[in-house]
Order: structure tokens, then sequence, then C-alpha cells
């Protein structure tokens, strides 16, 4: 039944919006959403079970259980499952809580640690995305019965000729699309993405008019695994006595002083490096197997030329040819620019339209469409290398 549309302005935001929401699958049928106990997912399991679908609500539990109920502003910790069950008890729906320490410490910490310790910068949360939430929950939602998995990122999903594609979300600021370039097109079939349309503040003004206790919680901010933002601790943690001491090199060879291990400096790093000179300084490499911080100029951080590994494409057919063009995004901040596909004798790269400062490896390349907007996401890479001038010193 259609609702008249000047009936349907004066009823409350979370009706008009259940009303509207349409998941793709038929009202009633089983609908599993990840409950990560923040206002996201927990607005999501709310919509999706006011528009008349069959909600059960899972939660992980992925890191230890002792930190985690200390930690604040992180996700799938001891107070978000409380969180996640009182919504669930609200709602009136099933919740069940899923024990995938181990799975999240193997596929996700481990990573975080080797991948600090060999001069790169990991993105831990595409990972979990990729490894545990995207891989091993999206079959235990299967397990339940479940017809599609909801989840509260902030990314649309549309059908197209060829199947359903992935879309930036309406609200700018919120987009979470360079979170989730590695999902594949068989998870795509199965997910749903219920927030891709609303801006903040809807959100939070549903979970207000619907008394839940998260309608006000904070956004997460750090690592969830990284107590306060010191991700050093977790990789001497795991990896003891793993940092090495060595050199801190100009580009020119010149040696200015010494480090206390390369887990401590990240690509584009200007303050606290320990040494000066005349004019500002950046790391602008980090060479583990010399231990060496090499710095130099800011002009020595620019790059055009992007290395990638294990691609991952969701858009029309196969990878594109040498040539074709496309618009990418190298950190999550920034707007996506415009690239086109390349490959030499040492494999794929991205060329650059404009340089792009402090482009680490680690990081993740995440292709757009190249249209104005660009808005279909079509996937994306590591970051292994970049080219000169970052490969200015021999590291011998």
């Amino acid at each position: 039944m259609t609702i008249d549309p000047d009936i349907r302005a004066k009823m409350p935001l979370t009706a008009r919006t259940a009303e509207a929401l349409d998941l793709g699958v038929p009202k009633g049928a089983r609908v599993i959403v990840a409950m990560s106990g923040g206002v996201d997912s927990s607005v999501t399991a709310a919509l999706c079970h006011y528009a008349g679908y069959d909600v059960v609500g899972i939660t992980l539990q992925l890191y230890d259980h002792g930190i985690a109920i200390q930690k604040k502003g992180a996700c799938c910790a001891g107070q978000d499952i409380h969180d996640a069950r009182q919504v669930s008890d609200r709602l009136g729906i099933p919740h069940y809580v899923l024990d995938y320490e181990n799975r999240f410490s193997d596929a996700v910490m481990e990573d975080f640690a080797d991948t600090y310790l060999a001069g790169a910068t990991p993105i831990p949360c595409v990972r979990c995305n990729e490894r545990v939430k995207f891989k091993d929950m999206l079959e235990t939602a299967r397990d339940l019965g479940g017809t599609c998995m909801a989840t509260g990122h902030y990314i649309s999903r549309a059908e197209g000729k060829a199947g359903p594609e992935l879309r930036r979300a309406a609200d700018a600021d919120r987009d979470q699309s360079y979170f989730l370039f590695t999902t594949t097109r068989e998870q795509l079939d199965f997910l749903r993405f219920p927030l891709g349309n609303l801006p903040k503040p809807d959100v939070r003004e549903i979970a207000r008019e619907l008394g839940l206790v998260v309608a006000d919680k904070p956004d997460s901010q750090d690592i969830c695994f990284v107590p306060e933002g010191k991700y050093t601790s977790v990789v001497e943690r795991l990896r003891p006595g793993a940092a090495e001491p060595g050199e801190i090199v100009h580009v020119d060879g010149t040696v200015l002083g010494q480090h206390p291990g390369i887990i401590h400096y990240t690509i584009g790093q200007r303050r606290g490096l320990g040494v000066a000179m005349g004019d500002p300084i950046y790391v602008v490499k980090l060479d583990p197997d010399a231990r060496r911080v090499i710095v130099g100029p800011r002009s020595a951080l620019e790059t055009k030329r992007i290395y990638v590994k294990e691609l991952n494409w969701i858009g029309e057919g196969d990878v594109p040819e040498d040539g074709t063009p496309v618009a990418v995004k190298v950190r999550s901040t920034r707007p996506p620019e415009q690239a086109r596909f390349g490959t030499d004798d040492t494999g794929l790269f991205i060329e650059l339209a404009h340089p792009e400062e402090g482009v680490s490896p680690g990081q993740a390349c995440v292709f757009y469409s190249p249209e104005p907007g660009h808005d279909r996401v079509l996937g994306g890479g590591w970051i292994t290398r970049t080219a000169a001038p970052l490969d200015l010193v021999d590291s011998a």
C-alpha cells in the first residue's frame, strides 16, 4: 500500500525511513544484522525490524576480553556487546554473541604487526571487513537462515545491469567506501546497507525516537584493539624485540642520527623525528631490511605512480587494460582523483593525473568510476610501492 505523501510527511522519522526501506527480499524474510554496539548498526537493526523483516542481531567478540571491557570508543568490545544486547532487547529481536577472538587475532592483529615491521602502514579495519566480518560472519549469517546480512556502514548498494553495484554514501563526510574496497561480487549479492542514503543526524534522531541507549554514544575513533592510539605498544607486545634500532638518513645519503625502530615512524611524518635541519624534513621512505628511516624535503613525498597487489575488481567485465581511466583514493579523507591503469614488467600500477604526497605501502588504492561524481566503487588494491623520487637512497 502506498502512503499518501501528505500523511507520510507527518510521520515520525523512524516510520518514514522504515516504510521506505526495501532490502530486495520479501517482507518477513530473515535478515541478519551485524551489531557492533554503536548507534549506526543499532539503527540499522531497528529500521529492518520496523520495515517488517525477521531480524536477528549478531555481535562479534573480537579481541582480549579484559582490554575490551575497559576500552572506550571502540567496537566489538565488552561495553559494546552489552549495548548491542540492550538494543536488541528494546527491539524485541534475538541477539547472539560470537567469539571470534582467535580468528580476529590470526587474520587482523598478526597482519597489523607484520605490516608495521615491514615498513608499511596497515589498515586493520579493511582486513577485518575482508577476513572476518564479510567472510566468517557472512557465513554464519547464512547458517542462521538469513536471506541477506545488513550492516551499519555508510555506503550504498544498487542494482545495475550486470548485478549489484557498490556506491558511495549520500553523506560524503560519512562515506566508508574506502574501507570496503575488498568486498567481492559474491558478498555484495548477500549484503545490504540501509544507511547509505541517510545523514548521520537522522540516524541519531531515529535512535532518540526509539529510546535506544546508544542514541548519543560517541563514534568509534581509534583502531579497536589499539588502546589510546598507541599502535607501537601493540606491535611490541605481539612481536617482542622485533623492533631494532637503526639510522636516520637524509635522501642525499647523510646520516643524521639514530632511531629506536622503524615501527615508530610513518611516511609523511614531520614531528618527533629526533633530528633537525635548516628546512623542514619528512619521513619519505622506510627501509626495513637496512633498518633505515629515510627523510627529506616535502617534494620527496610526491609521486604519480603507485604499484598495487591483491587487486579486487567489481566493475564491469575483467580488469581494465592499460590506459583505462579511473578515479582513485589513496586516503580515506581525500576525494577521488583522476588516474589511469598501467602495467610494466614489475606489475600493475596506477598513474595519477596529479602528484600525491605521502603515499605509503600498506595503504589502499581504491578505484571509483571516472565520470563526474565518481559515485561507483570499482574495487581497489594494496599499495606495495611508489615510483621515484622515493627510491633515492641506496640501502646498501
